[in-house]
This record gives C-alpha cells, sequence and structure tokens, in this order.
C-alpha cells in the first residue's frame, strides 16, 4: 500500500478521499490554490502544497504544478477525485512518466472512453445498443448541421470530450441549430480544450441510468447496481438515489451484465461509471449507451450506502495492485438511499449561481444521514469554482423512509448569506410524481412552474438579511464583536421584506441609464466568453450580445429591446463584476 497519496482536487470530494486515506494508514497531501489557503481540505490534510492563484487553470489544472507538489511531497500516488484533471488522459500519461501511480484507469483507456465518439463504438463493439446518432469526421459547422438535419428535430449536440452536461444542447428547430452548435462547440473548447462534436436523436423522455463498475489488474470485473439519476436540470444531476423505481431484477442483471461487458471490451481498471438512457420501464424497457465517466462519480455515496463498498477504498487499493476482494455473487444492494446535492444557487433566477462568505453553516446532525461536505463556517463560496456546498445523503430500510429523512434533514439545514437549492430539494422531493417514482430527464424543466409556485410560498427561499445592528457594541464585516465569529443572521420570516434581495428569473439584467439607454450588466462576477456585437450594430429584442461564464455555467446576455448598441466596456477574456455596465443600448435609428 502507498505511504503517501497527493490529492488533485478540493472540496468535498478531497476531503472524502482524505478519509479513505486515513482508513488505509495512508497519509495525504492537500493541493490548493490561493483562494483556498484558508479551505477545510487545506486545513485537513496531513500536509499541504499551494499550487498557484485561484484561476483553476493555473492551479488544479496545472500538470506541471500538480506534479511539482508531488515530488515536493515525496507522494507515491496521485487521487484526480472528479472535475479538473480526473479524466486527462495527458495527466494519467504524466504520471507513469513519474513513476508515481494514477488512481485510475490507464491512460489509453481514459483516452478512448473519455472520446464519446470511440467510446461509443467500444459499446457497439461490445454488443450494446447506442443511441441513433451521426459521428462527423467533417467537424465544420455547416457538416454538423446538415447531420442534424437528417438526424430530425429534436437532436441532441454533444462534445466528443468531457462531461457534467457542459456543451450539450437540444436542438428543437433549424432556427436554433447554427446558434446551439457555436455554443456547443465554444463550451467544449472552453471546458475539455477540444471542440469536436456529436450528434444523437433526442428521447423525449428517458430516465438516467448508471452503473456503478470495479474493475482490478487481475482480470476481475464487477457491478454495484444501479443509480437514478434522472432529476437533472442543465444536464446537470439534483437528487440521486439507489435503487431504481424503473427496474426489475431482470432488467437489473441484464444492465448490470452490460457495464461489465464494456468495461472488458475496454482492459478497464479502478472504479467506473457506465452511463445509459432508458426508454420504458420494467423487464422490456430498451435501454442505450450513452457514456462511460473514467472517474469516481459526485453520486457514489447512494451507491455505497445500498452496497457497504467503500469505493474510494477501493480505488485506491486497486491502483496499488490488489485484487477485488469480492465475486459479483457476493454483491447485493439493500435498503435504498437518495443524494440531493445542495448548491450555492437561486432556484427562483433559473438556478443562478451564488458566491460569497458563508455567514452560518450548520450540518444537520440525524439518524441515517450522510453529510459530505467541505466547506465551514465563516468559509466562502468562489466564483472560480463549481458551486456545490455539500451532498446530503439519507438512508433507510425503504424508499420512504429515506425520501421522508432527506426532508427533515434538509429542513434542518442552515446556510446562511448566500442564497441555496435547499427549497428546490424539498419541494422535488415532495413532489407526487417522485413520491410515486414517476419521473424522467424532462422533469424539473416540465414541472418548473409548480415548483416555483411552491417555492414562492415557501419563507425560507428568501435571501437571508444581516444586519450589523444588532451588535452590542463595535463590529467588524463577517466577525462577532466578542469571539471573533461571524455575526447571527436571522431568517426573516413568512411576511418580512429582505432588504437587497434579488427579482425573479432573468438572464437579461439591465439598469437604466440616462435616458433612453439601457446598460446591460453581469448578475455575477464572470469571465467574458465571448462578443457579438461592435458599438453601432442595430440589435433587436432577443438577440445574443454576448456570453460570460462564470461556475461552470454560460450565460448569455440578451438584448432587452430593439435598440443600437452605444458601447461595449468589456473585452473577451475580461473578468467583469456584477452590476458593471459591459455593453450600453440607445434607441434604433429611425
Amino acid at each position: 500500500m502507498f505511504r503517501r497519496l497527493l490529492i488533485a482536487n478540493r472540496g468535498e470530494i478531497a476531503v472524502r478521499i482524505m478519509r479513505a486515506c486515513r482508513d488505509l494508514g495512508i497519509e495525504s497531501v492537500a493541493v490548493y490554490s490561493d483562494a483556498d489557503a484558508e479551505a477545510v481540505h487545506t486545513r485537513r490534510a496531513d500536509h499541504a502544497v499551494r499550487i498557484g492563484p485561484a484561476s483553476a487553470a493555473d492551479s488544479y489544472l496545472s500538470i506541471s504544478a500538480i506534479l511539482a507538489a508531488a515530488r515536493e511531497s515525496d507522494c507515491q500516488a496521485i487521487h484526480p477525485g472528479y472535475g479538473f484533471l480526473a479524466e486527462n488522459h495527458l495527466f494519467a500519461e504524466a504520471c507513469a512518466r513519474e513513476r508515481i501511480a494514477f488512481v485510475g484507469p490507464p491512460a489509453d483507456v481514459i483516452a478512448r472512453l473519455g472520446s464519446k465518439i470511440s467510446a461509443r463504438q467500444l459499446a457497439a463493439d461490445a454488443g450494446i445498443p447506442v443511441v441513433p446518432g451521426a459521428t462527423p469526421a467533417d467537424q465544420t459547422d455547416a457538416t454538423i448541421a446538415e447531420a442534424a438535419r437528417r438526424i430530425g428535430f429534436p437532436t441532441l449536440i454533444k462534445p466528443s470530450e468531457g462531461g457534467g452536461g457542459i456543451g450539450m444542447k437540444a436542438v428543437r428547430d433549424e432556427a436554433s441549430l447554427m446558434d446551439a452548435i457555436a455554443q456547443a462547440r465554444r463550451e467544449a473548447v472552453a471546458a475539455f480544450g477540444d471542440g469536436t462534436l456529436y450528434l444523437e436523436r433526442l428521447i423525449e423522455r428517458p430516465r438516467h441510468i448508471e452503473i456503478q463498475i470495479l474493475a482490478d489488474g487481475h482480470g476481475h470485473v464487477v457491478h454495484l447496481f444501479e443509480r437514478e439519476c434522472s432529476l437533472q436540470r442543465r444536464h446537470q444531476k439534483v437528487i440521486e438515489e439507489s435503487p431504481s423505481t424503473a427496474l426489475t431484477p431482470r432488467l437489473r442483471a441484464r444492465m448490470g451484465d452490460a457495464a461489465v461487458a464494456l468495461a472488458r471490451e475496454a482492459g478497464y481498471e479502478s472504479a467506473g461509471t457506465v452511463e445509459f438512457l432508458l426508454d420504458g420501464i420494467g423487464d422490456e424497457a430498451r435501454f442505450y449507451f450513452l457514456e462511460m465517466n473514467t472517474r469516481l462519480q459526485v453520486e457514489h455515496p447512494v451507491t455505497e450506502e445500498t452496497t457497504g463498498v467503500d469505493i474510494v477504498r477501493t480505488q485506491i487499493a486497486i491502483a496499488a495492485g490488489e485484487p477485488l476482494p469480492w465475486t459479483q455473487a457476493e454483491l447485493a444492494q439493500r435498503g435504498h438511499a437518495i443524494e440531493a446535492r445542495v448548491y450555492a444557487e437561486d432556484p427562483e433566477r433559473n438556478d443562478l449561481p451564488q458566491a460569497g462568505p458563508l455567514v452560518r453553516y450548520r450540518e444537520p446532525d440525524m439518524p441515517g444521514i450522510r453529510i459530505d461536505s467541505g466547506v465551514a463556517e465563516g468559509g466562502a463560496i468562489s466564483v472560480h469554482y463549481d458551486p456545490m456546498i455539500a451532498k446530503l445523503i439519507a438512508t433507510g430500510d425503504s424508499r420512504e423512509t429515506a425520501r421522508l429523512r432527506a426532508i427533515a434533514a434538509l429542513g434542518q439545514y442552515e446556510i446562511e448569506g448566500i442564497r441555496t437549492n435547499i427549497p428546490l430539494l424539498v419541494a422535488l422531493l415532495e413532489h407526487p410524481r417522485f413520491v410515486s417514482g414517476d419521473i424522467d430527464t424532462n422533469f424539473i424543466d416540465r414541472e418548473r412552474a409548480a415548483l416555483m409556485a411552491s417555492l414562492a410560498t415557501d419563507p425560507t427561499a428568501s435571501a437571508p438579511e444581516v444586519d450589523p445592528w444588532d451588535a452590542l457594541r463595535g463590529w467588524r464585516l463577517l466577525q462577532h464583536p466578542e469571539d471573533g465569529r461571524p455575526p447571527i443572521v436571522r431568517r426573516p420570516g413568512p411576511t418580512a421584506r429582505v432588504r437587497g434581495a434579488a427579482s425573479a428569473a432573468s438572464e437579461r439584467p439591465s439598469t437604466r441609464g440616462p435616458a433612453d439607454i439601457d446598460a446591460l450588466s453581469s448578475p455575477m462576477p464572470a469571465t467574458v466568453s465571448a462578443i457579438e456585437v461592435k458599438p453601432g450594430d442595430q440589435v433587436a429584442a432577443g438577440d445574443l450580445l454576448l456570453t460570460l461564464e462564470a461556475m461552470k455555467m454560460e450565460m448569455p446576455i440578451r438584448s432587452p429591446r430593439d435598440g443600437r448598441v452605444r458601447a461595449v466596456n468589456c473585452q473577451k477574456g475580461d473578468l467583469v463584476q456584477a452590476g458593471v455596465p459591459l455593453v450600453e443600448l440607445d434607441q434604433p435609428e429611425r
């Protein structure tokens, strides 16, 4: 077994890996950017090494910086967690050159399965159905568009590299096709450094089912059954559970066998997840290969809670050359688990990510509840990284027990200083169709109006109010007057009005300037990823003016009316602050 392991990640997954290292008697080494110098994962590790400034590109995505940290701290292994470099075959190759064990599959396997195009071919070779689609060799926009027309609308444009729904665009008609191709390619290049696209027929009401697999270096492959991941928005999972209400024992066995067959076809080692789209329920349902994630999944805890397998410990043991300790026949599901992802997001503003201080942070302490988090009171959610705060996992002998425990625990969560999606999570868990198990990947979009109506009646959906005048004597920002703790934050009651609270969901923020001029600004700190206009251009209501990127999300800024571009106050690549005018519009020329 390894003596010392470096964790090339941050936040809750870094803390989770540290827990596995402690169980195995391995020293953990954290890496941190300037933004994370006081972060939980930095403080909990046995050792910590600075790797660069706040920007992920200059720190957590820097292969050279991470390898230098591993050499400096004399590590025998690196665990990449998920995101960042976890599915980067060049990183795995670099680890091999340095004679450092990479806790993941071999680099060539990552490369084959990381390309969605080659992964589709591997699945077909293994006899697994794939979603009908096209993989154009000619990657011009015109060829991609023609392929989409042949498949027919609705169709789904997807990046060949990466995952997490980044760059995926559903196209329902010709009018939005070219814009969707351009945006998908731009997001893919920004996130993965590769703008290769392919297309799939859009299955209108599928369920998203994934199978967890484990494979060692001795030829053994097993699956740990399924996770239901259908509750999504913007192709990002929100609530996951295991087992799925849609699978019968026979269907579960068929899908598990397919996942194992793909892993064997690819020569896989380590933990991985094979994702499927499921059309229908029961024995006669049809499933299609979607993709394979060559890493640990965010939702791995629901599998751990229903199988008793510590997936992270097993990953590390496989990387150390140990064989799997069980056969498929020795593995079984027990009880039910539901995971709710707690995000710094505003559900009332189209799930807009939030950044800011965690003035108050208290996790629920209840039987049957597991919290995986990497934050603490007095810390902050940074604009530079993913806005996930924590994962709340509820378990029980039955689905209903797990569901009720999740609702109760979410109600006890205390997070103040920023808006969160907790009210939305509760609304989802209480929705009659979720209760009955009647869900699919379009559930949140289709039920959005009803969900928003339920949030409107929930006082906890409002932003918290910080009142410095509650202090008994002199005060300083974010510091308690007597003991240095964050100030007390009051949650407004049902009839309270919140000072400075944001208005409803809009992707076109604007402020009035001089008469007849609109100044369009960002709703949060963000990077300008594209500018579509220049001074003097005539625009119509709804035209795209520029695109911003923050916390793994693109935000289009569109014209609120017909007009003429008076000024563009930013350049591509600029980091802009919230509320600063970016584009100014005046009246259209007559």
